[in-house]
């Protein structure tokens, strides 16, 4: 689905009069030396750099080739705010569901890179660092430039959306990366969509078939595995009237890209009791930190309806 996605926003990019260059950074052994060594003369030049997820392993490794003079972390996601955090207290860059655990032997052998990524986002007399987000950031690094991302143009781009009377649903990847019991997500999501006649689970990219296939089974809810950023296909719409989230990044940037809408978002909040024994120490605090910061949102007290 990631690639998917990907793709159909290369689309779009060439629609707005960009050029796209598509690599395959993934597709074999050989290919992450393949994109390397392609891209470094290109990095090299560059003055500026628009990133994404600045955790990658593939983008730090990318930011020890250049020397561009400006920045720029471009990413709505919920590892947006630990980043920016992590940047200011000057802490390696671990994303937040592994925060606490040992690293690994991967994770040591790729230490000197990551410090050196770090290093480079971090601003400089010789360098400048912006990041454009959605997300609220409260720790800013000095030097460090926030931009808010408040979606004007995939507002101005899609929609306005047709809203439908009923409720969906939107899915998170929290069993897959090992933070939520999958039996415990499953009984919640059924207990959602239930209390509040939803019919429609937009699947998170990252989700897994055998688990979709249970969800779909066991809830009778309609799963849709969506070819663009849920952003862009909910201002498409249709839409439901109410879009009920788990803690995410939706919880932050629907509310924007629906502004004016009357659509409602509202979240409900991760139990404790539904995380596993080898979640993170951090998971339920961040958790609650994602809905907690959110604005335009209604907050669900219990899975049961408002």
């Amino acid at each position: 689905m990631t690639r998917g996605q990907l793709r159909r926003m290369a689309d779009l990019a060439r629609d707005e009069g960009y050029r796209v260059r598509w690599e395959e950074a993934r597709g074999g052994t050989t290919a992450p030396f393949h994109t390397i060594g392609g891209l470094a003369g290109s990095l090299r030049r560059a003055e500026r750099i628009v990133m994404g997820d600045p955790f990658s392993r593939y983008v730090q490794l990318l930011l020890t080739i250049t020397r561009a003079r400006d920045l720029v972390v471009v990413d709505d996601g919920t590892a947006t705010m630990e980043f920016v955090a992590q940047l200011a207290r000057g802490e390696r860059l671990v994303r937040w569901h592994r925060k606490g655990g040992r690293p690994g032997a991967r994770d040591l052998l790729f230490a000197p890179v990551s410090s050196s990524a770090r290093r480079r986002l971090t601003p400089s007399a010789r360098r400048r660092v912006e990041v454009f987000s959605s997300m609220p950031v409260t720790e800013i690094p000095d030097g460090v430039t926030v931009t808010a991302n408040d979606f004007t143009w995939t507002r101005a781009r899609f929609g306005p959306p047709r809203i439908t009377k009923g409720a969906d649903l939107v899915g998170t990847s929290l069993v897959e990366t090992g933070v939520v019991d999958g039996d415990r997500y499953l009984t919640a999501v059924r207990d959602l969509a239930k209390a509040h006649g939803a019919t429609r689970y937009f699947a998170h990219r990252r989700e897994s078939a055998e688990k979709l296939h249970r969800l779909a089974v066991e809830t009778g809810l309609e799963i849709v595995r969506p070819d663009l950023p849920l952003e862009l296909i909910a201002r498409r719409g249709p839409i439901g009237r109410t879009v009920l989230s788990f803690p995410s990044t939706v919880v932050h940037t629907l509310p924007l890209a629906l502004a004016g809408t009357g659509v409602r978002v509202a979240v409900c909040d991760i139990d404790p009791t539904w995380l596993t024994d080898t979640a993170s120490p951090r998971a339920q605090g961040f958790l609650s930190g994602v809905t907690g910061t959110a604005r335009d949102i209604h907050r669900l007290t219990a899975i049961s309806p408002a």
